[in-house]
């Protein structure tokens, strides 16, 4: 797997901080539409977790997965990549205002955020401040998005930025239900996220 490939994952799973959860969203499917807003009040207060999974990558030139570990801390994280994916390792920390990139025999990259460290390295522009919604099974506030709820007025796909994400199953963590494998379609990339295990926890109390 390229470094530009490595890059390309790490910036997707950066994140801006955690702001509030009003979005401009177009809801569709069978869910409920006052369970789901109970059910988005609920995820919108994790702000930490520990997230232990797998990541594919799938690119024109390119493809190949890797493992995931994931620590979140409020507007802190700290985003290991391992395996095929980071040619043995790669690490992303950073908070607003500071995001460094290191990867294993290749150097450090650093950046005022995740957009310009995206550019800079790529040259691509994508939503990558997303994923911290996402990831809990929400749409990003600050742009509009569609919606389809399941049965259980859980997210079962989203379109938002152009991008489409597939929620193909959950699990039940300490009281939430959480996204267990997801997909996600952009213009020319797609990411498979297989999480193995889920810590989500509430610090801001």
């Amino acid at each position: 797997m390229s470094l530009r490939h490595v890059l390309a994952f790490s910036l997707i799973v950066l994140l801006a901080g955690c702001a509030g959860i009003t979005s401009r969203e177009a809801v569709q499917g069978p869910g409920d539409a006052n369970k789901w807003q109970a059910n988005k009040q609920q995820l919108a207060s994790l702000d930490g977790w520990e997230v232990n999974g797998k990541v594919g990558i799938r690119a024109p030139k390119d493809s190949g997965s890797g493992t995931l570990y994931w620590l979140q801390r409020q507007d802190y994280y700290d985003i290991r990549l391992s395996g095929p994916l980071g040619r043995g390792a790669a690490r992303l920390t950073g908070r607003p205002g500071a995001v460094s990139l290191e990867v294993a025999n290749q150097g450090r990259y650093d950046a005022p955020d995740p957009e310009t460290l995206l550019k800079d390295q790529l040259g691509w522009k994508l939503p990558v401040s997303h994923l911290v919604w996402w990831v809990r099974g929400l749409p990003a506030p600050d742009s509009k998005s569609s919606l389809t709820l399941d049965g259980d007025s859980r997210l079962s796909n989203l379109d938002q930025d152009g991008w489409k994400i597939e929620y193909l199953s959950y699990t039940e963590q300490n009281g939430y239900w959480l996204p267990e494998r997801m997909k996600l379609h952009g213009q020319d990339l797609d990411v498979t996220l297989v999480i193995k295990d889920w810590q989500p926890r509430k610090l801001g109390q």
